[in-house]
């Protein structure tokens, strides 16, 4: 695996982010990184010649819409879980702004946090989400006008 072990240390804290933002819960998060980083490894001999971090991002939105659309639920055991890692934040996120994105649908969340965050252009986006550039932008013009509207009031001096 020539090269896997450095992709996933230099990758992870930026997957993470992105995992972050789209799911807002950070168990969640490192669920859709680990699977994510899993299928890029299956795959690793073919990707690290070309672009290992668009097939992750791709992978990763597309694994948490596919997560969102199941309506997966923790299940209550006895036992008590693992007390949760901190997590490393490349830039810090408002707390507003995590519980915001959590209100979007799936594909409007994925579309603005691949504009945003990761400023991809919307062709970029709409290949992300496998969708028509249209359908992106769609998705990104009605999920930036949800977060205005969520958005708290700031007052100015």
């Amino acid at each position: 695996m020539d090269g896997f072990i450095e992709y996933v240390e230099a990758e992870t804290s930026r997957l993470l982010g992105l995992a972050l933002a789209l799911t807002g819960n950070p168990h969640d998060a490192w669920d859709l990184v680990q699977e994510t980083l899993t299928r890029v490894g299956v795959r690793w001999q073919r990707l690290r010649a070309g672009n290992p971090g668009g097939y992750a991002r791709t992978t990763l939105v597309r694994l948490n819409i596919d997560r969102a659309r199941r309506g997966l639920r923790e299940v209550t055991t006895e036992m008590p879980p693992e007390q949760p890692r901190e997590l490393e934040m490349v830039d810090d996120v408002e707390p507003w702004l995590l519980t915001a994105l959590g209100r979007l649908p799936p594909q409007q969340r994925a579309a603005v946090v691949l504009k945003v965050i990761e400023d991809l252009d919307h062709a970029s986006v709409a290949a992300h989400l496998g969708c028509s550039v249209g359908t992106a932008r769609s998705h990104l013009s009605r999920g930036l006008a949800r977060l205005r509207e969520l958005a708290p009031t700031q007052e100015v001096d």
